[in-house]
This record gives structure tokens, C-alpha cells and sequence, in this order.
């Protein structure tokens, strides 16, 4: 199908395949999916693969793009040649959705503010997943071998070198999120000034494992790691576990000096929510001068008609958006009003 290049509304009951084109969509940009733990769960039963394949227009040329998954793995394919490192396909399609659970972001626990982090910085920084994913590699090793010098069978001759690469990731990857936290709150700052009609002051602030701050070189934080490690190796064993690194840090939002997680009211807490998807949509502008994709899946009936209205105002006319829902009799709205409508009904999409 070829789609608006504006506003496209998926009409649709429930378990009809609304949220399966959309969540298609987010995988052809990130290669994996926002709701299923393992690639193999996007497989259908008893089926061999699963293949999403799309043409994205820019800058007047057409880029193909295609994921092939595997039960034993995936291969990702941009202009028809297979890319060897997910840092070298992510990029073209930049996305961001905003579903139901993105709700939760400011009072969910810190895994899902981390994994904002890495999704959205990734798509800006290409290069950030790559010493994302060799930390997550070196950590997962690390574990391993803390347990194994737990139970006294093996010496900590190796953990010192898994710690010295780890570190190397972990600096890294600590100094790019300090940078992307800055261009976060300049961005979500005024927006959520604007929603909140100037009455609140929203804060970020990053909670960081070591004693670092965003002023540091990567020398220094390399330093604050060592020392750390240095300092609790015989707790680390004892708990079989590493307890310093970018896996252990978090995001903490302010309303007027106060925490929203633990003092917000629920429409405090959405604000704060609706002001970190509209920021990521100005900063992948900023950062790349193009707006990506905006993914609504289902979450305009979760907003009150005044934050439904600031975000549809927010995304009128420049960007392309994919809305899913169940009818949209109780949205009064001119970019609805104007969009491109589709009906799904058993996987299969029709305009209307």
C-alpha cells in the first residue's frame, strides 16, 4: 500500500490487525519490535519467516527497505544489500510511536525510560547501538563469570579484563546520553511549559550509577568506573552481578521542583509523558532536518480533549502520522477531519 504522506487514520475493532501495521512499520525502522521480547514471537504459527518490506520517499529519492526474520536469527536489507551491523541500517526510517503504555513512561520502571533512551538517541547516533550492544554483550559475559568466581570456578584474572571493556562501552555510551538528555530538555522544556498554559516548570534529571556529571570527559568517567569497580569487586561477586553501568541508570522528572513520579497527579504525569513524544519529534528534526514517522497507536482515546488537541495541533501539516483507533466519532479535530482514512478488518486494509 502507498499511504498519505500527512495524517492516516487505521479504523478498526479490536484484535483486527490496527496495531500489527503499525507496530510493522516501527520494526522496519529499528528492526525489532516495541512489544514482543523475542524476534520469534513475530513469526506467525507455523510459519518458517516473517518478511516486512517498504519503500520510504525523501529528499526525492526512494530507499527499499526489508527485515527477514528467521527462527534462528535476521537479516536486514537497505536498497536490496544485506546490512552487516544495525548501526549501518538504522537511520533512513526514523520513528517514534507513542502507544498506551508510553503512559507509563514517567511512573513505569526505570527499564522503560532506558529503553527511550536507547531507541531514540539510537536512531540520531546510529553509532550509539553499536557500543549499546557490545556493552550488553561484554555485561551479559561479565555476569556470567561473576557467578562462576562465586562459586570458586574461575580466578578474577579474566572479570578484569571483561571490566576494562565494559568500561570502555560504558563511558561512551554515559557521555552520549548526557548530550542527548540536554537536547531532550531544551526541546520538552517549552512544550511543556505550553501544555501546561505556563503554570509548570518541567525538570530532567539523569540518575547516574557513578559519581559522574554531564560536564565530564570520557577519561574522567572512565576514571569514576574504575574507581567504583575497584571499590565494591567482593560485593559484585557476593551478588553474582555488575552494579555499575548505563543498565543501572534512570531519568527523574520534575513539575515545579517536585518528583512527578512520586507526587504527580495523573495529568501531570501524562503531560509529562505527551511533552517527551513531542520533544522527540522536534529533536530527530534538529538533529537529522527531517521529521520522522509519528506512530498513535491507539492512545488519542487515553488523552483528555485539551492534551488530544495540543498534539494534534503539534504534528498538523508536517508530519506524517499513522493514528490507529476504534472510531473517530469522539475526535473533533481538523487534522482527523482531513486525514486519510483506512479500514482493517481480519489484517486486511481498505480505504474508505
Amino acid at each position: 500500500m502507498s499511504f498519505d504522506n500527512k495524517v492516516n487514520v487505521i479504523i478498526g475493532e479490536n484484535a483486527q490487525g490496527k496495531t500489527n501495521l503499525l507496530e510493522s512499520i516501527y520494526v522496519l525502522a529499528f528492526t525489532k519490535s516495541y512489544r514482543a521480547q523475542h524476534d520469534r514471537e513475530l513469526i506467525y504459527w507455523n510459519e518458517e519467516f516473517a518478511k516486512i518490506s517498504g519503500h520510504i520517499s525523501k529528499d526525492e529519492r526512494t530507499t527499499p527497505l526489508e527485515i527477514i526474520f528467521h527462527k534462528n536469527g535476521k537479516k536486514a536489507k537497505k536498497n536490496k544489500i544485506e546490512q552487516k551491523k544495525l548501526s549501518e541500517y538504522i537511520g533512513d526510517l526514523n520513528v517514534v510511536m507513542f502507544a498506551p503504555e508510553d503512559l507509563s513512561l514517567v511512573k513505569g520502571s526505570p527499564q522503560v525510560r532506558r529503553r527511550f533512551i536507547d531507541m531514540e538517541l539510537g536512531q540520531i547516533e546510529p553509532v550509539y547501538l553499536y557500543h549499546l550492544a557490545e556493552f550488553q554483550k561484554i555485561l551479559k559475559h561479565r555476569n556470567q563469570l561473576l557467578k562462576q568466581i562465586q562459586m570458586q570456578k574461575q580466578d578474577e584474572t579474566i572479570l578484569n579484563i571483561y571490566t576494562e571493556q565494559l568500561i570502555d562501552h560504558a563511558a561512551i555510551i554515559l557521555q552520549k546520553r548526557y548530550q542527548f538528555l540536554k537536547w531532550l530538555s531544551d526541546a520538552a522544556i517549552p512544550i511543556h511549559a505550553n501544555i501546561s498554559r505556563h503554570l509548570e516548570t518541567l525538570k530532567i534529571e539523569y540518575e547516574c550509577s557513578i559519581q559522574a556529571t554531564d560536564s565530564m570527559s570520557i577519561d574522567d568517567i572512565k576514571s569514576e568506573y574504575t574507581k567504583a569497580f575497584d571499590h565494591n569487586l567482593k560485593n559484585e561477586i557476593r551478588r553474582g552481578t555488575t552494579l555499575y553501568g548505563p543498565h543501572r541508570d534512570d531519568l527523574s522528572f520534575f513539575i515545579n521542583d517536585r518528583n512527578v513520579k512520586l507526587y504527580g497527579s495523573q495529568g501531570q504525569q501524562r503531560t509529562t509523558a505527551l511533552s517527551l513524544k513531542l520533544a522527540e519529534i522536534d529533536l530527530i528534526y534538529q538533529q537529522t532536518n527531517q521529521y520522522p514517522i509519528l506512530l498513535l497507536d491507539d492512545v488519542l482515546s487515553e488523552l483528555d480533549d485539551f492534551r488530544q488537541s495540543h498534539l494534534l495541533d503539534s504534528i498538523q501539516g508536517k508530519v506524517q502520522t499513522f493514528v490507529s483507533t476504534t472510531n473517530i466519532e469522539g475526535i473533533h479535530h481538523e487534522t482527523i477531519e482531513k486525514a486519510a482514512l483506512y479500514q482493517i478488518e481480519n489484517g486486511e486494509i481498505i480505504n474508505r
